[in-house]
């Protein structure tokens, strides 16, 4: 299955445009959520953790989207290579990180 992740941090931001590439690159379901950067909960990407399984793939769009700060990211990133979960390269935009 694959799965992609939008987020925003801020409520005034939109997840429209990050819904839509999360689409065009296949993604069949979205878990998406709002909350900024600095807070801890965001209980959509830990649902959306808890339901990927191995070969699945997971599709983001930008890499500050996904992680909090390149530790967090390369940590998770690992955790998720670890139990088979796909991230094509291709989609990560690395230019914000």
């Amino acid at each position: 299955m694959k799965y992609g992740y939008a987020r925003v941090s801020t409520i005034d931001q939109k997840l429209e445009s990050q819904i839509e590439q999360l689409k065009n690159a296949g993604a069949e379901e979205i878990f998406q959520e709002k909350f900024t950067g600095t807070t801890n909960s965001r209980p959509a990407f830990i649902n959306l953790l808890n339901t990927l399984e191995s070969g699945d793939t997971l599709i983001i769009t930008k890499l500050d989207r996904f992680a909090r700060n390149t530790r967090e990211a390369l940590a998770t990133i690992q955790e998720l290579f670890d139990k088979d979960i796909k991230i094509p390269e291709f989609l990560v935009n690395f230019k914000r990180l």
